[in-house]
């Protein structure tokens, strides 16, 4: 079917008490990848590419890669612009076809960033696009982003951002990092359910990579409606081909070490979905 917004899935998703997962794609074969783990599972899922990734391939070929296998998919597919980094990448996005955007004003302060996620929303609302913003640090690195200390979301501050901003979605702190965790995190999980009881609009849990399927399940049962995984992603992917490359050190077929990471991925894509609770739901 044609790409989607993330509008309809994610409120499908706060009503109905799961997540959808949303992962971050570097290439054909992650595209393949996390499709095929959504139509085995009959999940709703959200394909990401953050700045960094579009500089790499640009925003119109992953656009062409995931709307060419959406179309082929039973499921629903949406394409998502992670952690945008500027008004005018947002635009772009929404100009080369993505179906959701994020605009990451959380290293500003939070005047600058109801200025910049509301400049966003009325661009990309008139065109029927949703909006994902950021409120609070989220620590580790994100691309160029980097938080040294963790700034959880204040509930008050988050109710005021969304009806300032009519944002469609709020990724919110709780203590998670972007990355791999250096110990074991600490989450403020009841901070999940006091933002939930204030805002109107589906929460977003970044930084799930290296989570306990145990914290990422509390999480969604307090109201986190779409998860990101990107770090463990791009790990499963590359120690596949490390691995066949030992195994087989005379392999010198990019398609051989294609086909090795795209199974990788579909097989944590699908753990993940199942984590999430959104397999079934398609």
């Amino acid at each position: 079917m044609p790409l989607v917004t993330s509008e309809k899935m994610l409120a499908e998703a706060r009503e109905g008490g799961y997540a959808v997962g949303a992962f971050n794609v570097e290439n054909m074969e992650m595209v393949k990848a996390v499709i095929a783990a959504a139509e085995e599972v009959k999940a709703p899922v959200m394909l990401q590419t953050t700045p960094s990734t579009v500089k790499y391939g640009t925003l119109e070929t992953y656009f062409a890669m995931v709307s060419a296998e959406a179309k082929k998919a039973s499921v629903p597919v949406c394409l998502h612009l992670d952690h945008g980094s500027s008004f005018e990448l947002a635009v772009q996005a929404i100009k080369a076809g993505y179906t959701s955007v994020m605009i990451d004003g959380s290293h500003e302060d939070f005047e600058h960033n109801v200025e910049l996620t509301k400049k966003v929303v009325d661009v990309a609302k008139a065109c029927g696009i949703p909006v994902e913003a950021e409120l609070g640090k989220v620590g580790g690195k994100e691309d160029d982003l980097e938080a040294e200390e963790d700034g959880n979301t204040d509930p008050q501050e988050a109710k005021e951002f969304v009806d300032r901003t009519g944002v469609s979605s709020l990724a919110i702190a709780i203590g998670t990092a972007h990355g791999f965790y250096a110990g074991t995190p600490v989450l403020d999980k009841e901070r999940v359910s006091e933002v939930k009881e204030l805002v109107s609009v589906p929460l977003v849990l970044h930084g799930a990579s290296g989570l306990s399927d145990e914290d990422v399940k509390e999480c969604v049962r307090r109201g986190m409606c779409k998860v990101n995984f990107a770090t463990e992603l791009r790990v499963a992917y590359t120690e596949a081909g490390k691995k066949l490359l030992q195994e087989k050190p005379e392999t010198f077929d990019p398609k051989k070490l294609g086909i090795a990471g795209m199974e990788a991925v579909k097989e944590l894509v699908k753990e993940r979905m199942c984590v999430c609770g959104c397999n079934g739901k398609a």
